[in-house]
């Protein structure tokens, strides 16, 4: 397998090393605005963040199915619609500052990112059993709103239904398997799906992954990193993604110069 072309090409790749997990998800509310904007603040250019579907089918950034980590309500979020979803206080459960700062819809992210030329890597999170066609109308919704742009978002997730949804519905978007352990079958489902990066947990990669994967013109991505050692470590065999929490602590520019603390 290879995969396409463009993506060989660094100058449109559409993600640079560091990627700031959630938004800056641990210094402000996770997958909202507040976070984006504070990841952008320390110097960030590409973001994570996790998406879902409401009960209307409308895309919004949430990385549970239920709602209670994150917000004083309670129950399995995709059952609401996205007029009620979007009332919810996001934020307050992180700090008062943040206090009234709303769940965003797809469409407020997308308009934000492409305001300030930055990249996403968007993790489809279905909620259970809705998985193949949560990558479908994710992608749908992802090909309309980037359409025309250069570098799209890199649609990723743990569950190769969604992306084989995602896959059948807008097959030129860029596809990413994520991987919490090396699973029996994984290769051949990156194959099958077409991907063009793998994203593991970072105690999974090292130097035979990253070799087998850019020999078959992947990329390797790894989250979450917010150790310098184990950033530099990464960094000596290669890795072309960081997803970090630690925004305020590894500051891109220094980093992909090598100037690790």
């Amino acid at each position: 397998m290879s995969a396409p072309t463009w993506l060989l090409d660094a100058e449109s790749w559409p993600l640079p090393l560091w990627i700031a997990h959630r938004g800056a998800g641990k210094l402000a509310p996770e997958n909202t605005l507040a976070a984006f904007r504070e990841g952008a603040r320390h110097g960030y250019r590409a973001f994570e963040c996790d998406v879902k579907l409401s009960a209307d089918d409308v895309p919004f950034l949430l990385h549970d199915a239920t709602l209670e980590r994150t917000t004083p309500e309670r129950g399995i979020a995709s059952q609401r619609s996205w007029s009620a979803l979007s009332r919810i206080d996001a934020g307050g459960w992180h700090s008062r500052s943040f206090a009234g700062e709303p769940l965003p819809s797809l469409v407020a992210i997308a308009a934000w990112l492409q305001r300030n030329g930055h990249g996403l890597d968007l993790e489809i999170k279905p909620t259970p059993g809705d998985e193949e066609r949560t990558g479908q109308l994710v992608a749908a919704e992802v090909a309309r709103l980037w359409a025309g742009q250069a570098r799209p978002p890199l649609l990723s997730s743990f569950r190769p239904e969604a992306l084989r949804g995602a896959q059948a519905t807008a097959p030129q978007l860029p596809r990413a398997l994520l991987l919490d352990s090396l699973w029996s079958g994984w290769w051949d489902v990156v194959q099958s799906l077409g991907c063009v990066a793998v994203i593991t947990n970072y105690g999974l990669m090292d130097a035979a992954l990253i070799e087998r994967l850019h020999g078959a013109g992947l990329r390797a991505l790894v989250y979450t990193v917010n150790d310098p050692a184990e950033a530099t470590r990464l960094l000596a065999l290669g890795i072309d993604g960081i997803i970090t929490d630690a925004v305020d602590r590894l500051a891109p520019v220094e980093a992909e110069q090598g100037l690790l603390d």
